[in-house]
Formats: C-alpha cells, structure tokens, sequence
C-alpha cells in the first residue's frame, strides 16, 4: 500500500519536479554559453557595420555566412538593389512546420567624439562605481560577470547582441542533444536602420524561399521593468522631407533684415500648424479610423507603465495628450520632428538671413491608417497654408512667381503589423516564456518603435511575434550604446527556452 502511494505521489508530482529541473537546466546552460560566446561577441561587435556606408555590409555578410554555415545551415544571399539580405536555413523535416526569424546587423552612424570611449567598434566591459560612473574592466573580469556589468559598443543591443545569444542557444540545444520540433529560416537584414528599402521587393520576389508558418523577430528592448516580454506589434514607418525657401542666397540680416522672408521662421510656423500646444495632430483627418474599444483599452491597461518614474528618466515635465496614457498614445499615427536645419549655429553662427529651412519628418503607422494618405494629408495641409508644393528645387520662374514655395517628398518605408495574444505562435511562445522564468511575460500589443516585418506578414501571410531581449536603458541609435550582462544571459535563456518549445 505504501508502496503504491508513493508511486502516486511520484507521478503526480513528476511535472513539477521536472519543471523545476528544467528552469536548473536552462539557467546553467545559459550561464555556461554566456560565458562561452563572449569572445564571439566582441569580434562581431569589432565589425563597423554603419548602414549609411554601402560597403560595410560586405565583412558582417561574410562573418554572418561562415558562423551559420559552421552550425549546419545553408545559406543563400537574396540580391537586392543595395545591399543583399541573407536567408540561412536548415530543414530538419520536411514534414516539420517551419519558422522564420528576423535579425539585423546593421547600425547607426557613430560619433567617436560623442562615446565615453576611444573607438564605439572596440568593445569595452564597464561596471557603474560608487558615484555612478561607467568605468571600463579588463575583459578577463567577464569570467566573474555581475549581472549590472555592461558591454559598451555601437550594435551591442541593436542588434548584433541578440544574434549571439541566438548562436549561443543553437550551440547549447546541441549540447544538450535536443533539437526544434520545427525547421529554421534566419533572415538577416544590412539595411534595417535605413528602413529596409529594398526588403518588400525582395520579399515578394522570393516568396517560395521564404516561406514559413511563424516569424518571430529578435529585435528591440524589453519592457521597461527589465522583465521578460514578447511585442505582437509594432507601428510602421514614413518619412518626409520639407523645405522652405528665402533669397537664392543667404544675405545679410543687417541690410535686409525687416525686408527679406525668413524661410527658418517660415518653417517654424509651417511646422507650428500640424500641431496643437499639447502635441495632437490638427491636421484634419489624421486620426480617422482609429478606435480605441473597452476591449482593447483593457488588454493595453494590462501593459504596465509607470508614468512617474520614466518622466524622471526623461526627464520631462509633462507629456504629449494624445491618448490618456501611454499604450494608448502608440495606437495612433504620429508625426514627428526629427531634425531641422538652416543657416548656422554655435561658433558658426553669422548674421544672415539663410537660402532655406529643412526639416525631416516621420510619421509612425498603424494598422487603421492608410500611408499614402497620411503623407496626402501633410501635403494638402502644407497647401492650405497658402504654399506652392513641388517636389523638387524651385526654378527661377516659381521663385519670382510664388510667395511661399515648399518642397515636399516623401516615402513609406513599411506598415504595421499585429498579431493576437491568443494566435497559436502567441500561445507557443508565452509557454516558452514562462518555462524559462517561471512567470508571465509581459505582453504588448504594439510597440511604438518600428521594424520591417509588414512585408513578411503581408506577402507571406503569416503570423509575427517580436521578441525582445536586451535592457531598455541601453541607448540604441545614441552614443555609448550598451548591453547588460544580465540580459544577455537570459537572452540565450529565452532562446533555448524558444528552441525547445513544441510548436
């Protein structure tokens, strides 16, 4: 009798025994790899990867091709106009569904001047010290890491960090004599920070190539507790360019001044006029189509966000009022200032009236809004300001013949993209979630940042999940970009939790 209660007692509790083994497993593995792909880390971080220059694409694809290649996979660049993507990919079973994972590898422009650190493609291993200074370690100290130690270096985060945690997950899958349920397509982006240009193109002409069932996306910060989250959405992208004109050439502000159209002040009052005081749109139209029901609002109050503590971090006095709280701001289309130029200033600075005003602009996406007629909408609202719009330099003959001219281009880089919590690639990969730590992740409907999924979702018609991996503060696209040790560990963690998911 005894006997068979205790055999009982054994299989009723066998899960969660092995449960609790597994989470010891992943937690071991992933320290082991963490500390085994250091030095695979700073090698690729060494590659200058600027997206801006065409030409630095070429030793991060060669680098990218001889790493996948050496784990099995096959690899095959996809030609575009520009830089090529890379697909590698390794079937296990035909019969096996398949899934697709986007990474890129490309990176901002850099300005050593402005990093804490002679050279942003030399990585260097810092700790925080008693009055809050980053100051660099020997790299022999990452053989007793802190959690809160961080690598410094342009694509820590964004995005060479998670394709080693990715490599070190395979390697440890391998290790532990485990392999996917699914096969494996890797889809490597070198134009990403230009808004992947030549990507729907190339989608779209090599859709049997990369076909799949599910695309998940290793890309972005976590939630800004730090704690594990998956993105089923993200907002996309368009951009403008507008400029204003004054004299052909700049003059002096002394003889003309009172005399001569200002084109700077022209454009601050044209730019004034999109929108209000406290940050919405006026321009008419703008937000049509979007609604926020009591379904949504609570799935996206269910997002935590703590206002106070990230206006401190920003810190800011006082927000933008589109939307009442912050998830709800990101559900709508945005128009933003990115950059504004003309004349001089600084040490530069002279008394003249400049030639022209510039501004950049981009407009976020959402699902409800139609790209082309947002971009439609800034153009016709420029108009009603009583502009002369063309989309190119101004001839002598417009210039003598129309008071106020604007040149107004723009571009739509990609949508949206959402998918539901409960879609079956939601499902999966939340219970791989919550095996590796043991608790929910965080879930977000829709990020504010954009990446270029849409066309996958679009052409392929499949479902994206985004998995972000790195630390919110890590200043991507800033100087002294980052990542914490910490999150690079549970980085490999998530993605070996990831890999041996049933799907």
């Amino acid at each position: 009798m005894k006997k068979t209660i205790y055999l009982l007692t054994l299989l009723l509790f066998a899960p969660l025994f092995s449960e609790a083994q597994d989470i010891k497993t992943l937690d071991r593995i992933s320290e082991q790899y963490a500390q085994k792909t250091f030095p695979l880390l700073r090698s690729f971080l060494r590659l200058p990867n600027d997206a801006n220059k065409p030409l630095a694409y070429e030793a991060n694809m060669l680098w990218s091709e001889e790493v996948f290649q050496d784990r099995g996979f096959k690899t095959t660049r996809i030609n575009t106009a520009a830089a090529p993507l890379l697909l590698a990919e390794k079937v296990l079973d035909p019969n096996l569904k398949t899934v697709l994972f986007y990474v890129h590898v490309d990176g901002q422009p850099v300005d050593p001047s402005q990093w804490e650190q002679e050279n942003p493609y030399e990585p260097v291993v810092k700790k925080q010290n008693d009055d809050g200074q980053w100051e660099a370690l020997p790299w022999d100290r990452l053989l007793n890491y802190k959690d809160d130690w961080r690598i410094y270096a342009r694509s820590a985060s964004d995005a060479k960090g998670p394709v080693i945690m990715f490599l070190a997950a395979l390697d440890a899958i391998k290790e532990l004599g485990k392999n996917p349920n699914f096969n494996l397509k890797i889809i490597i982006d070198f134009e990403e920070e230009l808004g992947s240009p030549n990507l729907p193109l190339a989608v779209l002409e090599n859709k049997g190539l990369l076909k799949a069932d599910n695309l998940v996306i290793f890309d972005g910060p976590q939630h800004r507790s730090n704690k594990p989250t998956l993105s089923f959405g993200a907002r996309g992208i368009a951009t403008a360019q507008l400029t204003t004109y004054g004299p052909i050439v700049p003059q002096h502000s002394g003889h003309f001044g009172n005399y001569v159209p200002n084109p700077a002040l022209r454009l601050s009052r044209l730019l004034a006029s999109m929108k209000s005081e406290n940050g919405k749109v006026i321009i008419s139209g703008f937000y049509d189509g979007i609604v926020i029901d009591s379904e949504t609002e609570k799935t996206l109050k269910s997002t935590p966000f703590d206002k106070e503590d990230f206006m401190d971090a920003v810190q800011i006095a006082v927000t933008d009022q589109v939307g009442s709280y912050y998830h709800e701001s990101i559900q709508y289309p945005s128009l933003n200032i990115r950059g504004m130029q003309s004349g001089e200033i600084n040490e530069n600075a002279r008394t003249i009236i400049p030639a022209w005003a510039k501004a950049e602009i981009d407009v976020r996406l959402v699902l409800e809004s139609n790209p082309e007629r947002l971009l439609e909408l800034v153009k016709e609202h420029i108009e009603k300001q009583g502009y002369y719009v063309i989309d190119r330099v101004p001839t002598k003959e417009e210039r003598l013949t129309y008071p106020k001219i604007a040149t107004y281009k723009s571009t739509v880089s990609y949508q949206s993209f959402r998918t539901p919590f409960d879609s079956k690639i939601g499902v999966w990969l939340t219970k791989s979630m919550k095996r590796a730590f043991d608790q929910e992740p965080i879930r977000i409907r829709m990020s504010g940042g954009s990446i270029p999924i849409s066309p996958f979702v679009l052409t392929l018609g499949i479902p994206a999940v985004a998995v972000p991996t790195v630390n919110p503060d890590n200043n991507q696209h800033s100087p002294n970009e980052n990542i914490r040790l910490g999150n690079y560990r549970d980085g490999i963690k998530t993605m070996i939790a990831l890999l041996t998911e049933k799907l």
